[in-house]
């Protein structure tokens, strides 16, 4: 009797172990980017743009080419490299305080230009790397170091929704998000960050998958807590589901699977937007 595998590690990640926190999202989103990778047999032609802050360890993890950009400055190399390669498939890797604070011009104007690429935009409502200052993300109330008493409206301004923001222009091909906060949200997020990738291949524009993740360090809570307190604050301000998907993006063939959901498919139902409307 021949055993059947039904999870392993994806070929796409290296053997070291990774250095994030106890509890941090960030190792479920590696191993969701690399199964899509895999799946999709995009391997050999695939290049990573990481960012800076916790994300930009992501180097050591990926068996891929990475580049790093500077701060905030992912999506400009990540726009150099796919025009001057169109042939390969290069995607981002960055957190909010790298995509949506300091490289928040980059987005924007990477997005309403339609660059091809695909963007894995990870939120954890927190600047992470530098000790827990609040991001654009930071929810209302939220305690961080540069505010202990916790976000204030009145002061400095609600937090920024970017998917729903980026979804309103008109180049813009797939923006999504879902949360890592547990084994049904997981299975959505694997299936939308495919289908971002498939949006690249099918010749489509600029996808952004947006994952809401935990920062137990920053939030000061032990792992399972940090989890809960997404699914009951970020995704209560962060609704999960598509905001804007192709019409008719015939999806790519997969290579085989290398763990659960690797069947592929659509990605979570949701919103669709275009034209500035939303239906």
């Amino acid at each position: 009797m021949t055993d059947k595998v039904v999870f392993r590690k994806p070929q796409c990640l290296t053997d070291k172990a990774f250095l994030y926190c106890p509890g941090c999202s960030h190792g479920i989103a590696h191993r969701l980017v690399a199964e899509a990778i895999d799946e999709l047999g995009i391997r050999g032609r695939t290049v990573c743009v990481s960012s800076i802050g916790c994300s930009v360890r992501c180097w050591r993890n990926f068996d891929l080419d990475v580049v790093q950009g500077a701060h905030g400055r992912g999506l400009a190399v990540a726009t150099g490299l796919k025009r001057a390669l169109p042939d390969k498939v290069v995607f981002t890797y960055q957190g909010d305080g790298d995509l949506a604070a300091i490289g928040m011009a980059e987005t924007v104007h990477a997005a309403a230009r339609g660059e091809a690429i695909t963007v894995i935009f990870v939120n954890n409502a927190v600047f992470g790397a530098t000790g827990g200052q609040m991001a654009p993300t930071t929810l209302v109330g939220q305690k961080t170091t540069t505010y202990p008493k916790g976000r204030d409206p009145g002061h400095v301004g609600m937090p920024i929704k970017v998917s729903e923001m980026l979804a309103q222009l008109p180049a813009t091909a797939y923006i999504a998000r879902e949360a890592l906060s547990s084994p049904k949200h997981v299975l959505a997020a694997k299936k939308a960050v495919r289908r971002a990738f498939e949006v690249q291949l099918a010749g489509g524009g600029f996808a952004m998958v947006e994952l809401l993740a935990a920062c137990p360090i920053n939030l000061k809570l032990p792992p399972v807590d940090a989890l809960k307190w997404v699914e009951e604050n970020m995704v209560r301000y962060y609704p999960l589901g598509e905001l804007k998907s192709p019409p008719a993006a015939p999806p790519a063939r997969a290579a085989g699977g290398t763990g659960v959901g690797a069947t592929g498919g659509e990605g979570a139902g949701g919103r669709t937007c275009a034209g500035g409307g939303c239906q």
